[in-house]
This record gives C-alpha cells, structure tokens and sequence, in this order.
C-alpha cells in the first residue's frame, strides 16, 4: 500500500513600504504551492494596503518604520498556525517569484535549513544593483565568512528558512541589519545554510535604500555594525 507524502505548508512574508506599483505583480507570479501571503504594509502612504489586499493576500498593517518590525509583524501573524517554511521575499517586483521552487528546494531535499536566493550567482539586468550594493555585499559576506566561518556571496532578501530553525534564532533587529543578522545567526547555530542562484532586475520605483544617500550610510553602518555586535 502506497503512503502519500503530504506536501509541506510553505508561506510567504512580503513586507511593504510605498510599493502600490509592485506588489501586486509579486503576489501575481507567486506560485500556488505556497498557502499564505502575507504583505506587511510598513506605514505606506499610497495605496500599497488596498493593491495588495485585491491581489488576494493577507495585509497587516505595521507602523513602525524598518525592514525588520515588518518582517517580525508577519512572524508574529503566522505565530498560531506556523508554516513549515517561511519565504521572505521583497515588494519592489526585483526578485522573480516565480523562482520560489527553485529557492524552497534544498530544504525540501533535506539539504538545507536556510537558502539564501544569491543575486551574486545568478543573472542581474543592468543596473538592477547600485555599485554601492554590490560593495556592500561584497565586503559584508567576507567579513561574515571571517568572523563566523559561513561562506555566502549574497545577503539577499529572498530567502527561504524552516520555521523550526528560525524560531531559536531569536530574531531581533528591527531595520537594515535584518538579513545579516539571521545568517550570522544561523552560522553560529550550527544551520545548514546553502544558496542558490537568483535572477534579478530593476526594481519599480525608487529604493528606499540604495536610492538615497541616507539609506545607503544607514544600511552600511547597522550591516556593519550587526557583524562586529554578534562577534
């Protein structure tokens, strides 16, 4: 008699901020296999809630502005009834969703307990990363291999992770430090941590990050300073 193997529960946080022209294209390619999609609109002043509510996912309002308070905001949503793997992915429609079975892969596999969508490895569209981006990225993985013995080429945001391991890492940044803060934690804890190759284009819109001269210095800075704090 053959046991039929249940598919495990994937879902997806998306957090927001002023992307009323993107998101719903990011809901849009997400593949059916993931159950929830959960965007967290990160005190948008445009119609990012009401776009991403019709598109048909699950919006959360979280008012603190940070990458990480959205990220957490979801978390604590999907707390009472966990996926099996959880997907971050962004809002700004540069990461393919579509490549969201290639990302869950390994884990599906047993090959890993955190995958890392690497930029670095994959196919970029011309002038989809800023060179301060590309330095940034550059510097950050080689001072993470350094310190924690972790290679990776990326800290990119489409990252998929069992929820099981991600719980004990205690997560606890609230704004740019985010995702070097989940793989030096998940270096120390011993995670199996692999990446694979990601496409990547221009995003639609502005960044809030890399398009500023205040979010590059702030990004920088707390990337910076999360790896020497976890030291």
């Amino acid at each position: 008699m053959e046991t039929k193997t249940t598919a495990p529960v994937i879902d997806v946080i998306i957090p927001a901020f002023n992307e009323e022209n993107a998101v719903g294209k990011v809901i849009g390619d997400i593949p059916p296999m993931v159950r929830h999609i959960v965007v967290v609109n990160n005190n948008s002043r445009d119609s990012t809630e009401e776009v991403a509510r019709a598109a048909g996912a699950i919006v959360l309002d979280e008012r603190r502005q940070g990458y990480g308070y959205a990220c957490l905001k979801g978390m604590e949503y999907l707390m009472n009834d966990p996926p099996e793997i959880l997907v971050f992915i962004d809002a700004d429609y540069s990461d393919y969703p579509e490549q969201l079975p290639t990302l869950v892969q390994p884990i599906l596999d047993g090959h890993a307990d955190l995958v890392i969508g690497s930029r670095a490895l994959g196919v970029k569209e011309k002038g989809s990363m800023t060179l301060p981006q590309r330095f940034g990225n550059w510097l950050a993985t080689r001072l993470l291999h350094k310190f924690y013995g972790q290679a990776f080429t990326d800290l990119g945001p489409f990252r998929a992770i069992k929820w099981q391991r991600l719980m004990p890492l205690d997560m606890q940044d609230k704004t740019y430090g985010w995702t070097v803060e989940m793989q030096i934690k998940a270096a120390k804890a011993g995670l199996k941590c692999v990446e694979v190759p990601v496409n990547y284009r221009n995003r639609i819109g502005v960044s809030k990050v890399s398009g500023t001269i205040k979010g590059v210095i702030g990004a920088g800075y707390k990337i910076l300073w999360t790896l020497w704090k976890y030291r």
